[in-house]
């Protein structure tokens, strides 16, 4: 029996399932049809699962790498009956990230950051050798692909999933980390395009070993306990032993999930790659956990965030904390500002220095939530940021797709004074 994993938000109360819910050993859950008539009902289905799965001629990414692949042997002309005996399995679908990515981006091409979330969390949590590698790089691939097309709208994204979501929190926070260090080595230290994808490999994976736990303690308001406290100190090293089991034999790649919690001030120049990739991951990853709330806790600013990366531990400037703040900026995409005219707006695109984005007006002067949002250049003066601001101090609803299109104005100065 072959079984994927199915996102628990796709399961609708009070509806017919479309599909079987099955445990991680295929044992049958609830039949197709069958309705739950209450978030209890789900939650003793749960019990203390994380993840619930399917058949994979039940999914909706088999229906439709099954449709296109016949599409292609239509088109290929071959014979009736080898279209007629065409069926998919689960090592096919690792084969053909061209299919899979169909479910990868919304009908107008946008990405789909839902879907891309959903990815990463069924990647983290999969046990299967032969399936782990391919889906991890179909993953990296396509975040990497959209950092290149649109580096400020998928910083805007991941902020804000960041900020809204935390059922999901160690896959959010995995993608955030990754595209931060990507755009500091692409764009700062100039690494190597070998380099930069194994440090986006090591960033999505160096929390691993404790990514349930992660999931888990984002909705505990208690302080973590004795046991829990002891698998944080450990998960680097269970990171890196459970990437070798799931085939990761790139020692650069497993040294720096081992090494990205070590604290070890100083320049990037002197040490060895892996150590260079753990650090600049290290200061990402401080970064990202502020900025994401948790039940026992609330978000602070990106600024604020930011500022705890710049610093290392003996309160000098951090080279791998400076270049993320170069490459992201200090008010980053997707974050909060107040405007010298008293408006409150959302980073939507990074500007000429760390601290000049380009923003959009959601809260106008009067306090009142504006319809659309209204460009400014915080250059200028009269739109300079006063301060940032967290994502619990603005109460109004965003409409992020209309933000992200934002994200794909021209840069030029000229252009936003027209605005």
């Amino acid at each position: 029996m072959n079984l994927v994993t199915v996102n628990i938000e796709s399961i609708r109360i009070g509806q017919p399932l479309p599909f079987s819910l099955r445990d991680e050993e295929g044992i049958l859950l609830a039949p197709k049809g069958y309705v739950l008539t209450g978030q209890s009902d789900l939650d003793l289905m749960l019990d203390k699962r994380v993840t619930l799965y399917i058949e994979l001629t039940e999914s909706e990414n088999y229906h439709r790498a099954y449709v296109a692949r016949l599409h292609n042997l239509i088109n290929e002309e071959r014979p009736l009956g080898q279209i007629a005996d065409t069926h998919i399995s689960l090592a096919d679908l690792d084969k053909m990230p061209d299919l899979v990515d169909i479910n990868n981006s919304t009908n107008n091409g946008e990405p789909d950051w839902l879907d891309l979330q959903t990815q990463t969390h069924a990647m983290l949590r999969n046990s299967n050798p032969v399936s782990f590698l391919p889906r991890l790089n179909r993953l990296q691939a396509q975040l990497s692909r959209h950092t290149r097309a649109n580096p400020d709208g998928t910083l805007l994204a991941l902020m804000h999933l960041s900020s809204n979501e935390l059922r999901m929190y160690s896959a959010t926070h995995a993608m955030l980390v990754m595209v931060m260090c990507s755009l500091a080595a692409r764009e700062v230290f100039k690494w190597s395009e070998a380099l930069e994808v194994t440090l986006c490999n090591a960033a999505l994976t160096m929390n691993i070993g404790m990514t349930e736990l992660q999931d888990q303690l984002s909705q505990q308001k208690e302080a973590p306990t004795q046991e829990q406290r002891r698998r944080i100190r450990h998960h680097a090293l269970r990171s890196a032993n459970l990437l070798e089991q799931l085939g990761v034999t790139d020692p650069c790649w497993l040294e720096a999930v081992l090494a990205h919690h070590t604290k070890t001030p100083g320049p990037l120049a002197s040490r060895q790659t892996s150590q260079r990739i753990a650090r600049l991951i290290q200061r990402a990853d401080m970064f990202a956990a502020c900025l994401a709330p948790r039940a026992s806790r609330v978000a602070v600013t990106a600024a604020h965030a930011m500022k705890a990366s710049y610093f290392d531990e003996n309160r000098l400037i951090d080279e791998a904390g400076a270049g993320l703040i170069k490459a992201v900026g200090i008010y980053s995409p997707g974050s909060f500002v107040r405007l010298a005219s008293q408006e409150i707006a959302m980073v939507i695109k990074r500007g000429a220095n760390t601290t000049t984005p380009h923003v959009a007006v959601v809260v106008n002067r009067a306090g009142m939530p504006t319809g659309e949002p209204i460009v400014r250049d915080t250059s200028q003066a009269e739109f300079k940021i006063v301060t940032g601001l967290a994502p619990r101090d603005v109460n109004v609803k965003i409409n992020l797709n209309r933000l992200l299109q934002l994200t794909k104005l021209p840069s030029s100065n000229r252009f936003w004074q027209k605005l």
